[in-house]
């Protein structure tokens, strides 16, 4: 607190108004501030005031001139606290509101009611002044809450009109702007469904069904294919059944067109699908830059149409993930993001800010397992979506022949190799050799124990990046391989070659 009023002492207020004298015939402002003048008390050295009139009002009152008027005797001191009604009563006075402290003296203290401002002594220091200037900051805030609260009963009391504050009326149309979010998921939403899987189960006489999964998937052109995630409809592929619901409401069957298990893709096609379907537009995962806003579209445990947002955390990514019962993992170069996803948000769409699909959210990391899949684990804000372009490729090859297409190198990667990049393995699977005879590999001289580790000069740290960067290409594209034998590095040039469906 500031030092600035310590020392400054805090008068006690006079008690008992002056009576007022006559009120004269010329009411004009100046003429009343001088006829109106009332008596001013001044205090003494030991504490008491010395009460005084003007010379004009005291020969008004005892009929004498001022010359002839004797001295006036002081009043006695009054103590601080005694009581005040009885002589405001008798003067004709109103009764006084809490006393006001002076702002700004370090005085506590304020005048009495209808008399005038005093004049206070100098300043005395003594070892309570701090304390007095405390107690003067306390009081300030009190008196002004008191004032403040007065002055507003006053003018309530005298004001006969309404207080209601009427508010301004809305706008008849709210339209958001086309980049909102809110504007996107409008957009998208009646383009995205809920999709339920039913496995053909062992009832009874084997003809009953177990419930499968749940999760989502996207209006992809007018003829009624869904775009959603292999893992979403595995359990249904044989003999089962599969229904998409749309955010309307509206439940229609559906059936697996094709499957790519490697892709974690899959396209469904719905039965009796009805017109006016808009597919969801397809951007360019290419262009995706980090940083880059999305929105993620699903059925987190089953709550259809969640919206949540987030931006791209990371690009080419490498992720191997599974459905936790074949034990056949899929391999994706994935987009990252932050956007929420649960499970049941898998096979949505994630859009950019226009809304268009950028990808296929497909896994998360799971803090729970501490892998990365689709576990029953919640979101940590690591998600992954299998990147728009590869997943538009799979979906044309499924469509066309229902069967995947995956371009390879002919080489045997060991995955569970701790050296830094992709090995070559000593032996294939199944006793079959590690580089396929005349294979691509082969014709680039390519042998068992070799490390690749660049692709098209991008970093290869293991089996897994390996493959997700080749499953990123068509069968027929040269890519550029790095790799080290005998501790001497060698770069080469390989056509891809490709293999059909699952194996």
């Amino acid at each position: 607190m500031s030092t600035e009023n310590e020392g400054t002492a805090v008068p006690a207020a006079p008690s008992v108004p002056p009576v007022p004298g006559a009120a004269p015939e010329d009411t004009s402002v100046s003429a009343q501030g001088a006829e109106t003048s009332r008596a001013a008390e001044s205090a003494r050295p030991d504490g008491t005031y010395h009460h005084t009139e003007p010379a004009a009002a005291a020969a008004e009152r005892h009929g004498h001139s001022p010359q002839s008027d004797p001295a006036t005797e002081p009043l006695p001191p009054v103590p601080a606290a005694a009581p005040t009604g009885a002589h405001h009563a008798a003067a004709g006075w109103p009764p006084p509101p809490p006393p006001l402290p002076s702002y700004g003296g370090g005085s506590g203290g304020g005048p009495a009611w209808g008399a005038p401002a005093q004049v206070s002594e100098p300043p005395r220091r003594h070892s309570g002044g701090l304390v007095a200037a405390v107690l003067a900051a306390a009081l300030v805030a009190g008196g002004v809450g008191g004032g403040i609260g007065y002055w507003a009963a006053e003018r309530n009391d005298n004001t006969s009109g309404s207080t209601t504050v009427s508010a301004a009326d809305a706008p008849k149309d709210f339209k958001r702007d086309p980049g909102t979010v809110a504007a996107v998921a409008a957009k998208a939403l009646p383009s995205v469904v809920t999709i339920e899987a039913k496995a053909a189960g062992g009832g009874v006489g084997g003809s009953g069904e177990t419930e499968g999964g749940t999760g989502t998937g996207f209006v992809y052109d007018k003829e009624g294919h869904i775009l959603t995630n292999n893992h979403v409809v595995a359990s249904a592929a044989d003999s089962g059944t599969v229904s998409a619901t749309f955010s309307d409401g509206k439940k229609y069957d559906a059936e697996v067109v094709g499957r790519a298990e490697g892709y974690d893709v899959a396209v469904l096609k719905l039965k009796n699908a009805p017109s006016g379907l808009n597919p969801l537009a397809l951007g360019n995962s290419e262009q995706v830059a980090v940083g880059d806003s999305t929105i993620a579209i699903g059925a987190p445990f089953g709550l259809s149409n969640t919206v949540t947002t987030g931006i791209i955390s990371a690009k080419n990514r490498p992720v191997a993930s599974g459905d936790g019962s074949s034990g056949k993992n899929s391999y994706m170069s994935a987009l990252q993001t932050d956007a929420s996803i649960n499970p049941g948000n898998s096979g949505g769409p994630l859009l950019d800010s226009r809304g268009a699909v950028i990808g296929i959210n497909s896994a998360i990391q799971s803090a729970a397992s501490g892998g990365v899949g689709q576990s029953q684990a919640g979101s940590i804000g690591l998600g992954f979506a299998i990147p728009i372009n590869q997943a538009k490729n799979v979906a044309e090859q499924l469509i066309k022949t229902g069967k995947p297409v995956y371009p390879v190198i002919g080489a045997t990667v060991d995955m569970s190799s701790k050296d830094s990049g992709a090995k070559i393995a000593a032996e294939g699977a199944g006793g079959t050799p590690p580089v396929t005879p005349n294979g691509p590999a082969a014709k680039a001289g390519f042998k068992a124990g070799d490390v690749i580790t660049k692709f098209n000069g991008k970093p290869v740290d293991s089996g897994p990046t390996l493959i997700s960067e080749i499953w990123n290409h068509k069968p027929g594209d040269k890519v550029t391989l790095t790799y080290q034998r005998d501790g001497k590095e060698h770069k080469t040039e390989v056509k891809l070659g490709q293999r059909t469906g699952d194996s």
